[in-house]
């Protein structure tokens, strides 16, 4: 079975006051972590990317 991959787009802004990328949604944590989580957490993060993309981050 392959990993998930990641969510990334190569759109990499972190808003400063949410500390969330503005491209895929994770956070700094998320991203650095991402190569080392098992799959089972990257299911729940990518779980909760869904919900983060409802709230609009504002513009830099």
């Amino acid at each position: 079975m392959k990993p998930i991959p990641s969510p990334c787009i190569d759109v990499c802004q972190i808003d400063p006051t949410h500390g969330m990328c503005r491209g895929c949604w994770r956070t700094l944590d998320e991203i650095a972590r991402w190569s080392t989580m098992r799959d089972g957490e990257r299911e729940r993060v990518m779980a909760q990317l869904t919900a983060r993309r409802q709230t609009p981050l504002p513009l830099a």
